[in-house]
C-alpha cells in the first residue's frame, strides 16, 4: 500500500513538474525584450504585441502583463509574441518606428502592419477578439477546419 501511495505522490510531482516546465518554456517564447528583436523576424510567422511604458514601475504596464501572463495560452494559440520596452532612453528601433508616448499597447498582423493602439491596457479577451477578426487569422481558422 505504501508503494502504490508513493508511486501515485511520485507520478502526480513529476506531472505538475512537467506541466510548469512546460509552462515556463512556453511563457519564455511568447515574452521577450523589445530590444533584442526586430519585427521582420516575425513576418508571416507570428504576431508581435508590443507594450511600452517609460519604466517598469508604471501600473499600467504591471496591469497590462498580469492580464497577458493570465491569458498566455489564449495568446499561443494565436501565434502571438508580447515585446516588453520600458527604456525610453535606450531608443530602441521598435521605439522610433511607433512612437509611443508613455503607456501604449500595439498589436501587430502576421503582414508587419499595424492593427490596433491603445493608450489603455486591454484583456487578452479583447485583444484576441481583434486579432479573430483579422483576415489572416479567419484563413487560419478555417485551414484548421478544412475550408
Amino acid at each position: 500500500m505504501i508503494r502504490i501511495l508513493a508511486f501515485v505522490f511520485v507520478a502526480t510531482t513529476m506531472g505538475a513538474a512537467h506541466a510548469q516546465a512546460t509552462m515556463d518554456q512556453g511563457t519564455s517564447q511568447v515574452f521577450r525584450p523589445a530590444d533584442e528583436n526586430d519585427l521582420g523576424q516575425f513576418l508571416w510567422i507570428n504576431r508581435p504585441v508590443v507594450v511600452f511604458s517609460d519604466s517598469p514601475a508604471d501600473p499600467r504596464f504591471s496591469e497590462q502583463m498580469e492580464y497577458l501572463e493570465k491569458g498566455v495560452d489564449m495568446l499561443m494559440e494565436r501565434d502571438v509574441v508580447v515585446l516588453t520596452d520600458t527604456d525610453p532612453a535606450a531608443k530602441s528601433p521598435l521605439r522610433q518606428k511607433l512612437r509611443p508616448r508613455g503607456f501604449m499597447l500595439v498589436l501587430i498582423g502576421k503582414d508587419g502592419e499595424v492593427k490596433l493602439r491603445k493608450p489603455l491596457p486591454w484583456t487578452v479577451r479583447e485583444i484576441t477578439r481583434s486579432i479573430d477578426k483579422t483576415p489572416e487569422r479567419e484563413r487560419e481558422i478555417n485551414r484548421r477546419r478544412g475550408f
